[in-house]
């Protein structure tokens, strides 16, 4: 966390253009305590030095003094969206630089989450046990989950009925990753209300477990020739080049037409994935598929930290941006073990989305308006990857908002495992703090 937010907290932090606010700068202990006359001066981002560029009038000065709790207050309304410095200043000494955000009225109601659309347990070839991979990644910061294990969505569920009876602010959603016989393409299935694998009878899930949907009448299990007669009779009415390979591509769209009709989001995860030598999707047939993107997000982050896999992912996605070919996008770990020592990959990437509310719905709906960006964190420098303006907004809150939500969130993670480890003694642990993070959020965004 940056050293000005260790002394001083500022708030609200996001607020929307035009719109006048009170901000209140609050010092954080005696060393920092506000005493006489002191001065505020308020930079856009966006325009560059007054000195460079006196035209643009990039300077605001207000003049203000603590109040009798010993906190700073004033009164301000920003003309455009952008990131905008105050400084607290004592003559020409700067005291503090701290920075608030104005955003445009399409964000109003927009509070953003961090998660993860992809990762696994051990109940395919993660491992940990589902309730143990949720209560780290809450730890470490994360808002949503799903757990998403090979060919099974049952495992889901059980990270859904672990917490059940304790109150979390974490969202854990349905979900697998989906596997179709005679098509190698991997699908990640994000809060459908049934499970895809568990179409067929063919499957682990079906054989494994009858806990196949959230809701009373999922569509019927098929013989895995009934399906393919679905696949094949699909195909006939798909306009597929040649040179593509019509089956694969026909059982993918498929198996999306069915994560929407549950009322998920279905996504197209790692093609530049290095499988036992060559890229894991054919490189035309991968192309074809995000030119005419029949799933709902494209995981343009997530699962490996060599360059080929989100490098060429982030070249894909921008390539396509250029030819006028848009659609959602997402980050995920695609982690098989949660501890972060024992893996590098745990905290390879993540979501921030920018939702009413952080629940399965509010989340989905929000993706497919692309309002998210990926976030990688292969490295100690995080990057960013999406829509311009969105990376702005959310370069801003992981320096200037995340440190201080993900506080409370490791200590929440902590208290779900001890849960996940039958300690009695976390219920009313996490009852102690429920409500925090909505308190968090209310406090930092005038929205």
């Amino acid at each position: 966390m940056k050293t000005a937010l260790h002394n001083y907290d500022i708030f609200p932090k996001v607020i929307l253009v035009h719109k006048t606010e009170r901000i209140t700068i609050k010092p954080l202990g005696e060393h920092a305590a506000f005493s006489g006359d002191y001065g505020i001066v308020i930079l856009s981002m966006a325009h560059g030095l007054k000195e460079h560029y006196a035209d643009r009038d990039n300077y605001r000065e207000l003049s203000t003094s603590p109040d009798a709790d010993g906190c700073i207050r004033f009164s301000v309304s920003f003309p455009e969206e952008s990131e905008y410095l105050i400084r607290l200043m004592r003559g020409e000494k700067t005291i503090v630089e701290l920075s608030v955000y104005a955003l445009e009225e399409d964000m109003r109601g927009r509070y953003p989450y961090r998660g993860d659309l992809h990762m696994h347990t051990f109940r395919s070839d993660g491992a940990q046990s589902p309730a143990v991979v949720v209560a780290n990644y809450r730890r470490y910061g994360y808002d949503f989950t799903v757990i998403s294990d090979h060919g099974r969505y049952y495992p889901s569920l059980e990270a859904i009925d672990a917490y059940r009876d304790v109150p979390i602010g974490m969202a854990i959603v349905e979900g697998e990753e989906i596997h179709l016989p005679g098509n190698d393409i991997h699908i990640v299935n994000f809060g459908s209300d049934y499970s895809v694998n568990g179409l067929l009878d063919c499957t682990d899930q079906s054989r494994e477990s009858d806990r196949r949907a959230v809701i009373d009448n999922p569509p019927p299990v098929l013989t895995e020739a009934a399906y393919r007669a679905e696949v094949d009779a699909l195909m006939e009415t798909l306009d597929i080049p040649e040179g593509i390979e019509k089956y694969n591509y026909a059982s993918c769209v498929w198996a999306y037409n069915h994560i929407r009709n549950g009322g998920g989001l279905g996504i197209y995860p790692h093609p530049y994935w290095k499988c036992d030598g060559p890229y894991h999707v054919p490189e035309t047939l991968g192309e074809y598929l995000t030119k005419t993107h029949p799933f709902d997000a494209f995981e343009v982050l997530g699962g490996e930290n060599y360059f080929e896999q989100n490098g060429f992912q982030i070249l894909r996605y921008y390539e396509d941006r250029a030819k006028g070919i848009q659609y959602p996008i997402v980050g995920s770990t695609d982690s098989h073990n949660s501890i972060l020592e024992d893996n590098r990959n745990a905290m390879i990437c993540s979501t921030l989305v920018f939702a009413a509310e952080n629940e399965k719905h509010a989340l989905i709906s929000a993706i497919r308006e692309e309002y998210s960006v990926a976030v990688d964190t292969i490295s100690r420098e995080y990057r960013l990857v999406g829509d311009f303006r969105l990376v702005k907004y959310a370069r801003f809150l992981l320096d200037e908002f995340m440190p201080l939500h993900d506080e409370l969130c490791f200590e929440e993670g902590r208290l779900m495992k001890a849960w996940a480890a039958r300690e009695e003694d976390a219920r009313e642990g996490l009852r102690f703090i429920s409500g925090r993070m909505e308190k968090l959020y209310k406090k930092y965004f005038a929205l």
